[in-house]
């Protein structure tokens, strides 16, 4: 009895398709996050139980709100660089759009560390040198208090900190133009002619019927610009801000332990990156579900 009993159960059993499911399972499971999982309990294991990655790690961190700061503030000025610059790209004044489209091409064709240098180093100088100019032709004008004020500007007075932010922001800025423009024009060309035969303006239609669906749709585009910004703070150690690749390069200078400062800063970019990517995930998913619904 016990025999048939198992041969049953065993016929019962649907080899075939159970061996599907599990393919299926092991292939839709998120193995590269598993990874991802392991790297950073392992980099957790690391610092809790080694003195040199625990004081690695210590020392690196200090950087983190240099790093956070700088990445959000420069990305709130390149949002609003990249609105009005993609507003002169598909401007029908000739001026503005060929100005803007000089300002994205430039941009564009330089690389990200050339840019900063410039920027840092040549453009901030040369505009305090016109902001001076300006101050002595306002003096000429009898408006000495406020000419004065501009003269007295000194070059050494801006920060390195600020004039990081001002080259991310303008680099940025030219990309996320690029972004606006495409979500702008992915809009319907009926939207425009419907609100204007409504009675509105040209600014009035762009800002209440088109600028509203055109950042709706591009919303996960600007989210994955962010993350790739905070990954290019990085850069702006090479104007001795202390951010935290800076911290580390410091602190592996200073005590060659190279090995415990580069694991620390790599897992920190890579935490901040991973988390914020599922969030612009998540923000994708969520309008998408606006939009079904």
């Amino acid at each position: 009895m016990q025999k048939e009993m198992l041969s049953i159960n065993h016929a019962a059993v649907d080899y075939p398709a159970f061996r599907e499911r599990l393919k299926k399972q092991l292939g839709s499971f998120p193995w590269w996050l598993a990874a991802l999982a392991a790297i950073a309990a392992g980099t957790f294991w690391l610092i809790s139980t080694r003195e040199s990655y625990n004081d690695a790690f210590t020392f690196i961190k200090a950087g983190l709100s240099v790093t956070i700061t700088t990445t959000l503030i420069a990305y709130g000025i390149s949002i609003i660089i990249g609105l009005v610059t993609s507003l002169g790209r598909i401007s029908n004044n000739l001026i503005l759009r060929n100005l803007a489209t000089l300002y994205v091409e430039i941009i564009r064709g330089i690389p990200m560390m050339v840019l900063i240098f410039f920027i840092a180093l040549v453009g901030v100088p040369a505009v305090m040198n016109l902001l001076k100019e300006l101050g002595q032709w306002i003096t000429s004008l009898g408006w000495v208090n406020a000419g004065n004020a501009l003269i007295s500007l000194k070059n050494d007075a801006i920060p390195m900190n600020t004039r990081a932010i001002v080259a991310l922001a303008v680099t940025y800025g030219a990309f996320s133009a690029e972004i606006f423009r495409a979500g702008i024009q992915s809009i319907g060309k009926g939207q425009m002619e419907a609100a204007r035969s409504q009675g509105m303006s040209y600014g009035q239609a762009m800002r209440y019927v088109i600028l509203p669906q055109a950042i709706r749709n591009v919303l996960p585009a600007l989210g994955n610009d962010f993350v790739s910004m905070l990954k290019d703070t990085s850069l702006v150690s090479v104007l001795a801000v202390r951010d935290i690749t800076q911290i580390a390069r410091l602190y592996a200078g200073r005590s060659f332990h190279y090995q415990e400062a580069y694991i620390n800063l790599a897992v920190l970019y890579l935490s901040m990156t991973v988390i914020l990517s599922f969030a612009v995930k998540f923000l994708e998913k969520r309008l998408q579900r606006d939009e079904l619904n």
